[in-house]
């Protein structure tokens, strides 16, 4: 029997760490430690659920879990064979207790082939890769086939970049070759900065065997001298199984001189980045590793002939490595029959807002967004609305209800006016504001920008400015037309993805959620109540019972009455700062409009 204890990032915060210390003791303590193993994984996934424990080999699926529970899954469990309810997943909608993972929604339409080895062994053990047919791409790519047959089955296989450029893998590898030089350089870009996105961090934390064997397969195949792997310092976990994989596949023979006896050379460094999105594009990052100012560059030429220390450089993203030893191991027909025709395989996102099944999934290229928010998500908490959902990050659209049945696939999403990016997907409710969720994003951006070009530093400080005058009920329509024109003109003339992508959640809400906009300029009202400069407290007369709650924890003395009267807020003096709505909870007589 084996107890798996998800072990990644978020679960770890929730003392992942105390349940699997807990479980070894009390396995030894019950003389149990020959016929039961513990393993601490990587990401299961379902983030929204974790801490997780799974047991192995019946695949009952332990959801919540706290320190104090382990004692009880190992007496019940473990020794007396009975499933503890209590800690079983519910169903949202059903309201039914699932044991088995293979039959909870979240899991059933999922493909995991990036994600294949993460939630099922231990990162820090080579064997454990091993076992999964780990290196076995490898030691065929160099025994077994030439470089170009290695690169023209990459090409065949129709695998795009999951960095969000999304340009053919195969002919990045083939251009890099081709490039006459001593010296060229293979980068693994692990510098994903899209809010709420973790897709290359939890790939690292549960399976990091598979990237440094992608990395040196690829070196194979282009001539490279050197592998850098570009991480963020605020991924310590990622970077600290990393560096035990590097350790562990040099001492080997994996990596390193002479690998598997072939003579082939080959090394892989770790490069800390100081987390800025803008390193994320492959030109500002090796900018970064050179010692500069992360900025990005002017294109052509491009890495792969004019790279990191001006050699030729093949850049890709962690998610992009992953699959190569799956396409590599497998009848390519394998991976040719998932996905679409311009978009095979599989894509990880990050499925988070207002969903009930918030976390990690990886889903084939195709599958509609109906699908994963209602199907793989499990629908919209609370029992509340669908409203939009925001792919690709702050450099993606924002997608409504008349979207839902839209194929998640490169081309399909760039066609209603968004992008796959590197894989964020978050859910709003009837509840969100479409001014304010563009008004975030170009914050972020903004914060973001390197400054390099005028249109994006410039330009898009413009634009969060007339979004908050619109949030502030100072707009008119003319913003409306201002914003518009000057979206399109950063579009259309910033140097780099970050500017040329920054303006698309204010265009596609634009373009989606008009009506909001207009009320906003025009009468002045957020239908949503998240623009606090827009909305106007009032106390209901007929519900105030006078017990003067709301006029002490009033902090301008806005509100007036006498005790065992209704009271009144004077406008002028109000800043809606909500502390009346909080004491008058037991008569509810304050409200907003």
């Amino acid at each position: 029997m084996h107890l798996l204890v998800c072990g990644g990032t978020g679960c770890k915060a929730s003392q992942a760490d105390a349940i699997f210390g807990n479980l070894r003791q009390i396995i030894e303590e019950k003389g149990l430690k020959d016929e039961i193993q513990t393993i601490l994984t990587g990401c299961f996934g379902f983030c929204e659920k974790g801490p997780i424990v799974k047991v192995l080999p019946d695949n009952t699926f332990y959801v919540e879990v706290t320190p104090n529970d382990v004692r009880e899954i190992v007496e019940e469990h473990v020794v007396k064979g009975r499933k503890i309810d209590r800690l079983l997943y519910e169903d949202p909608v059903t309201k039914e207790r699932i044991a088995d993972s293979k039959d909870m929604g979240f899991y059933l339409k999922q493909h995991r082939l990036a994600l294949r080895n993460c939630g099922l062994i231990d990162p820090e053990n080579i064997y454990e890769y091993i076992a999964r047919d780990g290196y076995d791409a490898l030691g065929k790519c160099l025994t077994e086939l030439s470089r170009d047959e290695v690169i023209a089955r990459i090409k065949e296989s129709g695998l795009r970049g999951r960095g969000g450029g999304g340009f053919s893998t195969g002919l990045k590898w083939e251009i890099t070759k081709k490039v006459p030089s001593e010296q060229k350089y293979v980068i693994c870009n692990a510098d994903e900065g899209d809010p709420g996105a973790f897709m290359d961090r939890s790939i690292l934390e549960g399976d990091p065997h598979c990237v440094v064997e992608a990395m040196t397969i690829c070196r194979y195949a282009i001539g490279a001298n050197k592998g850098l792997v570009y991480i963020r310092a605020e991924y310590p976990l990622a970077v600290e199984r990393l560096r035990i994989a590097l350790e562990q596949a040099r001492k080997y023979g994996l990596l390193g001189k002479d690998i598997l006896g072939t003579g082939f050379d080959f090394d892989i460094e770790i490069h800390l980045g100081a987390g800025a999105f803008v390193c994320g594009e492959e030109t500002g990052l090796i900018r970064s590793m050179e010692g500069f100012r992360g900025e990005p560059m002017l294109k052509p030429p491009y890495p792969s002939v004019s790279g990191y220390l001006d050699k030729p450089t093949c850049v890709n993203n962690v998610e992009t490595f992953a699959n190569i030893p799956y396409i590599i191991n497998n009848d390519l027909e394998m991976f040719r029959s998932i996905g679409t025709e311009k978009s095979r395989g599989t894509k990880v996102f990050a499925l988070a807002g207002q969903i009930n099944n918030v976390g990690l999934i990886e889903v084939p290229m195709g599958i509609t967004l109906r699908e994963v928010i209602f199907g793989i998500g499990g629908g919209i908490k609370n029992g509340k609305k669908f409203k939009a959902v925001q792919t690709g990050g702050p450099s993606g659209g924002c997608l409504t209800e008349m979207h839902l049945d839209t194929p998640i696939d490169f081309d399909s999403l760039l066609e209603v006016g968004s992008m796959m990016g590197s894989g964020g997907m978050i859910v709003m409710d009837e509840g969100s504001c479409a001014v304010s969720m563009a008004k975030f994003y170009l914050e972020f951006t903004v914060d973001e920008s390197c400054g390099k070009c005028s249109p994006c530093r410039i330009g898009n400080k413009r634009l969060h400015e007339m979004l908050e005058e619109i949030c502030q009920g100072k707009g008119t329509l003319e913003t409306l037309e201002k914003l518009r024109n000057l979206s399109n003109v950063i579009k259309d003339t910033s140097l780099c993805g970050l500017g040329q992508t920054s303006p698309n959640p204010v265009l596609s809400t634009l373009n989606n959620f008009w009506d909001e906009y207009v009320e906003h300029v025009v009468d002045k009202k957020c239908r949503s109540g998240q623009c606090k400069d827009l909305l106007e407290y009032f106390i209901v007369e007929e519900k105030c019972v006078g017990c003067t709650a709301c006029k002490r924890a009033c902090p301008t003395n806005a509100i007036t009455g006498e005790a065992k009267k209704p009271h009144a807020i004077k406008q002028g003096l109000c800043i809606k700062c909500g502390a009346c709505i909080e004491k008058c909870k037991k008569f509810n007589a304050i409200i907003t409009r």
